[in-house]
């Protein structure tokens, strides 16, 4: 909100105070000012001439020579190349030794052999914003109004000493969106009385009722929950009057007739959005709010045709549209030169319902943003008599009896009442009764006793940010200020931070990856509902959760796989030519089993990796070497041995949906004391339809959900000493069915050794004629080793024999010799 201080002095006295310190004053009680501009930019001795007369340079046809009066003792001859500059008018003068914008010094000066004593000036050379000044003022020098007196400084004329505060609003504080509402709270700020126009004293009415011409219904009450409206005749369309532009323009809004400033000025004056409807373009005068009826449409005021949807709030005069409520009107309705007769809006409509109609149709404009923040009810009516007085007074515009109201008529007061023990216990100051009511009555907040200690305190309308006693608690405090209010040192028992096992476990898997040499991505948790369906087999029966609100179609669902995203991400990398990558992602996938989202859907944490392309850089001596299934299960092994699960991470082989069907397994993660294991997750090559439907190379995922790893894995590091004792390492190969496999067999060695086992790997598979077709040998090699003492050859050929007999049990495993 831009509040020129000019305007503001017309409401309170701001004698004494300076634009530069009231910003501090008003950033200091809780309202940031972000800039205070000055918009003089550097005028200095320009006047306002009158053009007495025109002729054409005798040497340029471009140039025109002008005889200027400009209030000096003679009158001056300027040389002037403006195609608008014309004898008979009002204008800009730069005097001989003037200032302008830019440090552009004015000289006496010759043009093409005539002599030129000054310049006459366009706005944009006085400093102003030329897209700011009315369409016809916007090229060629500044014409001024007739009535204005020659020989005054332009500075005065275009209220350039005026000055612009920037307030840095927040969410909360839509009354200061006007300068009433500004008023209030400088005046609050400095103590001082707030004077407003009362518009009845002003207002002369006709002996005609309004409601003789027109009529108002609401038929959507709870979006529209007050409109009201004034009928006047005879209108001229025309300027409004400069001090009216040279505010609108401080203001940042561009003046563009008489109706429309005029409703524009109110607007900034009290907060209250207004608009004028030509009234004979009206359906017998009638207005009907109601909401948009499937496949309407309106061309609005911008010359666009707007698509309206039902839940979009319309003004309607019973047989079409004539204007989106709070956001823009139509051009079938609008003020024209040919417009006599005005019907004029103020109304209450839902901040809502403006709020979803202006974002989904892209018109955000200053009535909408206050209509979204929600208005001063209160203001309604007091906004619609400023408004017909003021198009009376500069519009000659009759104003006919009464004002034609639907919905409801006045606004409610709210009463909150606060607890002065409860007030100083907050601030941790030492207030008396006298000093809040005090702050109060600056406020403009009446306040009665309720009882001893207690205050009855009746909230503006204005003020709709303020509805419990901590929100009066503020307003004490920013105007005691805060500057004010004691320092007390914190007291009871600090605690230092910490992660959560969750946490901490979630750090620890990024650091594991990310030092292995893998690299992080971060992608949506939205996606298009066809990504749910590429993996089938991760979320079993569960259902995608839908978004009520998506910003898009592609962004219409919640995730329930990571997968699908890395994928597009690997096109998007190869489309780059990266070829190679090893990505991983740590976040959340979301269920449901219900069709009609009712309760809180499940969201649960999973870990998401992704391998394709070479394991390293061709080097001059090292080849390229494309990456497989087991680089893959190599990270996941390093990651599971870090957590300290890797004794109890069995690989089981699979063929899930989205999954090659040779080259894929389920992950179980067993129990501490060999209960029966549980399905944490699926790793394997990308099936090749869905390799071939990306254009990809060969690609290794996997998924883990980390629920269990997060309660189960133990990532404490813990030291001990090396061992003092030799490792005995023994080789051992058996024959088995192809269909056995070697995890199984690892285990059973494991249970079977007991703690004398240290390590077991597989360092060789043979399968060939000689074994038999359903055949292959497995060999592995045992490390046993015993930290206390040295173990004996009795004691590893007992262990050893233990292993060969488990295996030739379980397995019908033979030994191979």
């Amino acid at each position: 909100m831009r509040v020129s201080t000019d305007w503001l002095s017309d409401y309170i006295s701001l004698e004494g105070a300076t634009p530069q310190e009231l910003a501090e004053k008003i950033t200091r009680a809780g309202i940031e000012i972000d800039v205070v501009e000055n918009r003089n930019q550097g005028v200095n001795k320009v006047v306002v001439g009158y053009v007495k007369s025109k002729e054409k340079h005798p040497d340029a046809d471009k140039l025109n020579v002008c005889i200027i009066d400009a209030g000096q003792e003679e009158d001056l001859q300027i040389v002037c190349g403006a195609k608008n500059v014309d004898a008979g008018q009002k204008v800009a003068v730069a005097l001989v030794g003037a200032k302008l914008p830019g440090g552009l010094d004015i000289k006496k000066a010759k043009l093409r052999g005539v002599v030129s004593l000054g310049m006459i000036c366009s706005a944009k050379e006085l400093g102003m914003n030329d897209k700011l000044l009315p369409k016809d003022q916007q090229e060629g020098i500044l014409v001024l109004p007739e009535q204005t007196e020659i020989g005054t400084p332009i500075s005065q004329v275009l209220g350039l000493d005026d000055h612009v505060l920037e307030l840095d609003l927040t969410p909360n504080r839509s009354d200061c969106l006007s300068m009433r509402g500004a008023a209030y709270e400088v005046g609050a700020i400095l103590g001082r009385e707030v004077n407003l126009p009362d518009p009845k004293q002003q207002l002369v009415e006709i002996s005609d009722a309004a409601a003789n011409h027109i009529s108002v219904e609401i038929t959507a009450t709870e979006q529209c929950a007050h409109y009201a409206a004034r009928y006047i005749t005879g209108i001229k369309l025309g300027a409004s009057p400069l001090w009216m532009q040279n505010r609108l323009m401080a203001a940042g809004v561009r003046p563009i007739n008489n109706i429309v400033d005029i409703t524009n000025y109110v607007m900034l004056e009290y907060g209250q959005p207004l608009h004028a409807f030509d009234a004979d373009k009206l359906e017998q005068g009638h207005i009907d709010v109601r909401m948009a009826k499937e496949g309407e449409s309106i061309v609005t005021l911008d010359g666009q045709e707007r698509k309206l949807e039902p839940h979009m709030l319309i003004i309607t005069d019973g047989v079409k549209p004539v204007a989106i409520a709070g956001v823009m009107g139509g051009e079938n309705s609008e003020v024209s030169e040919g417009t006599v007769n005005l019907l004029l809006e103020s109304a209450k409509f839902d901040g809502g319902s403006v709020r979803k109609t202006s974002r989904q149709l892209g018109l955000r404009s200053e009535a909408s943003m206050r209509f979204e923040k929600e208005v001063d009810p209160g203001a309604v009516i007091t906004a619609l008599d400023r408004a017909a007085e003021l198009i009376q007074r500069y519009a000659e515009g009759e104003v006919h009896q009464g004002t034609v109201e639907a919905g409801a008529v006045a606004a409610e007061k709210r009463i909150v009442q606060l607890s002065l023990d409860r007030l100083n216990r907050y601030l941790g100051t030492d207030l008396s009764l006298l000093e809040v009511k005090t702050i109060f009555a600056r406020l403009h907040f009446a306040c009665g006793d309720a009882e001893q200690g207690l205050l009855d305190v009746e909230v503006p309308t204005r003020r709709g940010d303020i509805t419990l006693d901590v929100d009066l608690f503020e307003e004490v405090a920013r105007l005691y200020g805060y500057d004010n209010i004691p320092t007390t040192l914190i007291e009871g028992p600090t605690t230092p931070g910490a992660y959560t096992r969750s946490q901490a476990m979630r750090r620890t898997i990024r650091g594991v990856l990310a030092g292995s040499g893998w690299q992080e991505m971060i992608s949506y948790s939205f996606v298009h509902p066809d990504k749910t369906s590429l993996f089938p087999a991760l979320t079993g029966d569960s259902k995608y959760v839908k978004l009520a609100m998506p910003m898009s179609e592609d962004r219409s669902v919640l995730r329930t796989s990571i997968l699908p995203q890395m994928l597009d991400a690997t096109v998007y990398n190869m489309n780059r030519k990266q070829d190679s990558l090893a990505v991983f992602e740590v976040g959340s996938v979301f269920f449901t089993e219900e069709e009609q989202l009712t309760k809180q859907p499940h969201e649960i944490p999973v870990l998401s990796l992704l391998i394709t392309g070479n394991r390293a850089a061709t080097q001059w001596n090292v080849g390229a070497e494309k990456v497989d299934f087991f680089d893959l299960k190599g990270a996941l092994e390093n990651l599971f041995a870090y957590l300290g699960l890797e004794q109890r991470i069995r690989l089981v082989a699979n063929s899930p949906e989205g999954f090659h069907p040779g080259r894929s397994a389920s992950v179980y993660l067993d129990g501490k004391n060999g209960e029966e294991g549980k399905l944490i997750g699926t790793m394997g090559q990308l099936h090749p339809e869905l390799q071939q439907q990306y254009d990809l190379n060969d690609v290794y995922i996997a998924e883990i959900g980390l629920e269990a790893i997060y309660s189960e894995a133990d990532a404490d590091i813990r030291y001990r000493e090396l061992p003092r004792f030799p490792a005995v390492e023994r080789d051992i190969a058996v024959v088995v069915n192809k269909d056995i496999e070697a995890g199984d067999m690892i285990k059973a060695i494991r249970e079977s050794a007991g703690e004398l086992l240290q390590t077991v790997q597989v360092f060789d598979v043979f399968t060939g004629s000689k074994l038999g077709e359903d055949k292959k040998s497995v060999a592995m090699a045992l490390v046993y080793r015993n930290r206390e003492r040295t173990l004996t050859d009795e004691e590893i050929t007992e262990v050893h024999a233990r292993v060969v007999a488990r295996l030739e049990e379980q397995f019908a495993a033979e030994l191979r010799k």
